[in-house]
């Protein structure tokens, strides 16, 4: 017969337990006294790994990044205070991106909330406007169930950031064994008729585009959305989020259509008849100004979160669903449409001859050198067909870099490309790239960052070192911040401001290899076109440790298209032929 003793847990193994049965093998954190209790019990969970970071936003991003490598729930961990409030930005970004992550605080005493105790801080309050969940546990026995059920809702639906504050008293108390929990339901099923009127507007287009967001990454929706464009021949664009979900070396693939995007993939957008939206959310980035963005489009658009659609574009034909079994059934219909001759297969052919028009004349391009110094497009081009391969996965952070990796890699598989989009966080690439290598140990993963963004969390290294993350970084040195001068010599009289991060000598400030070397790393230089390949090439041999290699860039390159906030799509598009 069981004992007492045997019957009953901790409120912090109780904790572990909820993690143990949502399959979480990876937490990345930093302990404190009000999380003390929970790495006490760590050790007796040896199937969950620890890794412990220099920062709190750092396990964060870490965690986002495991998460979107995987498909699974990230887990980040912190002491009660500031602690918990260094994860508000990690987990805002992940709220945003629709990103499973679970954030796992300490608290103090229950006697003492409210009191203004010693790093006491209401956790829940602060971050109640950028997570899908919070909660605060203050007996042992309500543990289990609050983290089983915050990561179910992290998982379910629109994934999300969620937020467990657990006091220290919660902790150290005793509760009943965990059982094994409850499961997540399965989704409802796409409505039969609203895929039927899909499938009748999408055969009726003769200028159709599908328009594929990070839903079709975060449902597994990638097969069926192949399938589905081959059905009918589909031009497929790309958002930021979803680069991979259909692969650049396809036929139909299009790019990345905005803001930011090519200009053959912003000019189908805004000529299409049909749209049909999977798993986005049709971002201002991606729009522009409302009102003039695609006049002549009909809107099918598929989401699991009813509350984006029609949110900024108004649906014809509104799905609420997973992006993967609404495509399944879509394809299904399409094929039985076709295969029955109830239905002639669409003719686009006129409708690609103007896309291959386009495409043929707008190319992303670029040299090697920009104003006599390395055009920061040809390296990292470079470093994406150098390194390419079913191993390796890349990751962003924010600003021009961040562009160049999305238009100058290739991305042929959903999970490859993994970055910051709707909160657009500095600092995200390293600690990113840390989760990602955390889950996939034999992969080769790349940080593509930005001088200024490295800055923000380059004591990450330092865990990668102790870890045995070997983690590759590429920092596009352009010494300053680029994309806020880039807006600034556009639209701004007063340009130039407080964007320089040079020290206005020969040297760079920081020496970026030094930094990089007194945490560990390898390191390596690079400012001349014509080493570019031997660069990578040596990087990439590197297998036993992180590696940071600094391309010294022009300042003179700059991210196009581009238009000013909220003005038409057109106007990324001033010399397009047929673009009033």
């Amino acid at each position: 017969m069981a004992t007492d003793e045997e019957r009953h847990v901790t409120g912090a193994a109780a904790a572990l337990h909820a993690l143990r049965n949502a399959d979480v093998r990876v937490v990345f954190g930093i302990p404190g006294r009000a999380i003390v209790p929970l790495y006490h019990t760590l050790g007796d969970f040896p199937e969950i790994r620890h890794i412990l970071t220099r920062h709190e936003q750092g396990a964060g991003h870490a965690a986002s990044g495991y998460a979107q490598a995987t498909g699974r729930l990230g887990v980040c961990l912190s002491t009660s205070g500031p602690g918990a409030t260094n994860l508000v930005t990690a987990l805002m970004d992940a709220q945003k991106d629709s990103v499973p992550v679970l954030a796992i605080t300490g608290q103090v005493e229950s006697d003492q909330l409210g009191t203004g105790a010693f790093q006491e801080a209401d956790i829940c309050s602060v971050v109640s406007s950028v997570t899908k969940y919070s909660v605060e546990v203050t007996r042992a026995e309500d543990v289990f169930p609050a983290v089983t059920e915050a990561a179910r809702r992290a998982m379910s639906g629109r994934p999300g950031a969620v937020l467990v504050s657990i006091t220290l008293d919660a902790f150290n108390g005793r509760a009943p064994a965990p059982g094994d929990g409850p499961k997540a339901a399965d989704p409802p099923a796409p409505e039969p008729a609203r895929i039927e009127q899909a499938v009748a507007a999408l055969l009726a287009a003769r200028r159709p585009v599908l328009y594929a967001g990070g839903g079709v990454v975060r449902g597994e929706a990638a097969g069926p959305l192949r399938e589905l464009a081959e059905e009918i021949g589909v031009p497929v664009l790309t958002t930021l989020m979803a680069r991979g979900a259909f692969p650049d070396g396809h036929r139909l693939g299009f790019g990345m259509p905005g803001m930011y995007g090519t200009i053959a993939a912003t000019a189908a957008m805004q000529n299409a008849d049909l749209i049909l939206a999977v798993g986005a959310r049709f971002d201002s980035r991606v729009t522009g100004k409302l009102d003039a963005f695609a006049p002549d489009a009909r809107v099918v658009h598929i989401d699991i979160d009813d509350g984006e659609i029609s949110r900024r574009r108004r649906a014809d034909i509104a799905v609420t669903a997973h992006c993967r079994p609404a495509l399944t059934m879509m394809r299904d219909r399409v094929r039985e449409a076709l295969g029955s001759g109830r239905h002639r297969h669409p003719d686009l052919s006129s409708w690609w001859d103007t896309l291959d028009g386009w495409r043929s004349r707008h190319e992303p391009g670029h040299g090697e050198e920009v104003d006599g110094a390395l055009d920061p497009r040809y390296a990292v081009e470079r470093l994406g067909a150098l390194t390419a391969g079913p191993n390796t996965l890349y990751t962003a952070g924010v600003g021009q870099h961040q562009v160049w990796a999305a238009k100058h890699i290739r991305y042929e598989r959903p999970r490859t490309f993994i970055t910051t989009c709707g909160a657009g966080t500095m600092g995200y690439a390293v600690p990113a790239a840390m989760g990602v290598q955390a889950a996939h140990p034999d992969a080769q993963v790349w940080a593509i960052d930005g001088d200024g963004s490295f800055q923000m969390m380059c004591q990450e290294l330092a865990t990668c070192v102790q870890a045995r993350l070997p983690i590759k970084v590429a920092v596009i040195n352009n010494a300053m911040l680029g994309m806020v001068r880039q807006w600034q010599d556009l639209w701004y009289s007063h340009d130039d401001e407080e964007t320089d991060l040079s020290d206005h000598k020969e040297n760079q400030s920081p020496d970026i290899s030094a930094l990089a070397r007194a945490y560990g790393c390898a390191a390596f230089t690079c400012a001349d076109p014509g080493e570019v390949d031997r660069v990578v090439t040596r990087a990439s041999a590197v297998r036993d440790r992180p590696v940071v290699v600094e391309f010294l860039v022009s300042q003179s390159a700059r991210s196009y298209p581009l238009a000013p906030p909220h003005a038409p799509v057109p106007d990324l598009l001033p010399d397009f032929d047929g673009i009033d």
